[in-house]
């Protein structure tokens, strides 16, 4: 059985708890609680559980003891004294009401075949459920899952290195960092070239995020447990003054989340030049000041249009950041591959350089977006789709590369349009139709003949209507007529006609 298996059978168990009301989102997070327990002990690690609570004493019990065994278990270990414990189930609850149906949960997942999912990896399993949420989810809290695709195929271009300190400042479940803890294995053969001190850096140092929706740190705790990543992820805001202490990173990968601060609050940094209450110019700015002014620090951040084009703290908040950094690449997104439809989205990469004015002076626009299929479950989004793009953006002569959707930008020109970065996005096929419409007042002069001559028609109609209704009408007066003739005969021989 592999993990997509493994994956699929566990989701399956969510129907059972429908009539309990519980809701995907909770049912992921009930699943952690568990499948913590049961992983600490295929892995050999539930030494750092308490004995009373391991998944062995779990599995024993049954009814109503296993329930309340549960709800004791949640609580003691979320006042445990090892982090690890605490980070996982801290304020840990239980959304299953019936005893029977936890009981199912417990034992069908002592019944998996783990074998098999420790030889594809536990983390690729947890990822799989995470993934499997989230497109179930659509989206929630303001959050959206980033397609694995895309997270992988910007860990490629921006290209972390063995010493790097790699930051996601919206880590939601982990995935940048534990993308880019892989491109790194993959290229020192898994570790295993590198010294013991620079293996250590990798696992303890290199990688950190920060979530502010703790069930969102829960399971991005549990994914990086599971990825053998042991950073620092802290549960907090990075747009309060905690973020301000945030800085000299290499590299930057995230997709903060979208919206407006709550009931449009400003927000509570006080380091920052541009004050506004729109998240994502936050994030940006937040980004590209706690890069190390090196000229090699890089970030890649998903980011929604308006951010391209908002005016105002936006459009300053732009000219600070192609002042300080050489935003050299822009990719538009196409529509559909967020779970929350329509959204439209765009990755900036850009690098911090060593002085503050001046570093943009040109920007390269990749249109992904035009003229593309609609993406989705029917047609997912594939590496594939990007090797236009993948190859634009590495090509050592980007003049030379033939391909309409790469266009570049001036900062000159760029300045000619307020600082917006709405810019790159090909004729859409789809508009063609309308590239050689006629004279708008002809076409109206004839619509208007075609509608006289239509009122001409109905009018005709209702005549001969009219006239079909006189004919019936004289054709029934003729027929009532010869019908009473027999009875007008009797009358006229009686006489009774004259005594009337």
């Amino acid at each position: 059985m592999n993990n997509r298996e493994i994956v699929q059978k566990l989701w399956n168990l969510c129907n059972v708890l429908r009539d309990d009301g519980i809701t995907y989102h909770q049912y992921v997070t009930e699943l952690t609680y568990l499948l913590f327990l049961k992983m600490m002990k295929e892995t050999g690690s539930d030494y750092i559980v308490p004995e009373k609570y391991r998944w062995e004493q779990l599995v024993a019990k049954d009814g109503i003891e296993l329930k309340n065994f549960y709800k004791l278990l949640l609580l003691e270990l979320g006042q445990a004294e090892n982090e690890l414990l605490k980070e996982i189930y801290t304020d840990a609850t239980t959304y299953i009401s019936e005893p029977k149906n936890l009981e199912k949960i417990v034992k069908s997942i002592d019944a998996l075949d783990w074998y098999s999912a420790k030889q594809e990896g536990l983390g690729d399993l947890y990822e799989g459920l995470l993934e499997k949420n989230a497109s179930e989810l659509k989206s929630g809290a303001g959050q959206y899952f980033t397609p694995r695709v895309l997270i992988d195929i910007i860990v490629k271009l921006v290209k972390p290195q063995v010493g790097e300190r790699v930051h996601d400042p919206a880590a939601g479940t982990f995935g940048f960092m534990i993308a880019a803890d892989q491109y790194v294995r993959g290229q020192t053969d898994n570790y295993f070239d590198l010294a013991e001190v620079d293996v250590n850096f990798q696992k303890y140092k290199a990688f950190s995020g920060v979530e502010l929706v703790k069930d969102t740190h829960r399971l991005a705790t549990m994914n990086a447990l599971l990825h053998d990543i042991h950073g620092e992820l802290l549960l907090g805001d990075t747009l309060s003054t905690m973020g301000e202490n945030m800085r000299d990173y290499d590299v930057i990968i995230t997709n903060p989340p979208f919206g407006t601060k709550k009931g449009g609050e400003r927000i509570t940094r006080t380091d920052f030049t541009f004050t506004t209450s729109n998240k994502q110019l936050n994030f940006l700015q937040h980004i590209y000041r706690a890069l190390k002014a090196n000229g090699k620090a890089r970030a890649a951040v998903v980011l929604p249009d308006n951010v391209l084009f908002e005016g105002g703290v936006g459009a300053q908040i732009r000219r600070d950041l192609m002042d300080k950094c050489n935003l050299h690449t822009i990719l538009r997104l196409p529509t559909g591959i967020f779970y929350a439809q329509g959204v439209k989205t765009n990755v900036l990469f850009f690098t911090r350089e060593q002085s503050d004015i001046g570093n943009t002076k040109e920007v390269w626009v990749y249109d992904m977006r035009t003229n593309m299929p609609s993406f989705g479950k029917r047609t997912p989004l594939t590496e594939t789709h990007f090797d236009g793009f993948m190859t634009a953006y590495e090509a050592e002569d980007r003049q030379a590369v033939q391909d309409e959707r790469w266009n570049v930008f001036t900062r000159e020109e760029i300045l000619k349009k307020n600082d917006s970065l709405d810019i790159g996005l090909i004729a859409d096929e789809s508009l063609s139709i309308y590239d050689n419409l006629p004279d708008p007042i002809e076409s109206a002069e004839a619509a208007v003949g075609k509608l006289e001559q239509a009122i001409l028609l109905l009018n005709e109609v209702i005549g001969e209507l009219k006239a079909a209704e006189g004919v019936l009408e004289a054709e029934e007066e003729l027929v009532y007529e010869t019908e009473q003739e027999p009875e007008l005969l009797r009358v006229a021989e009686s006489g009774e006609g004259y005594l009337k």
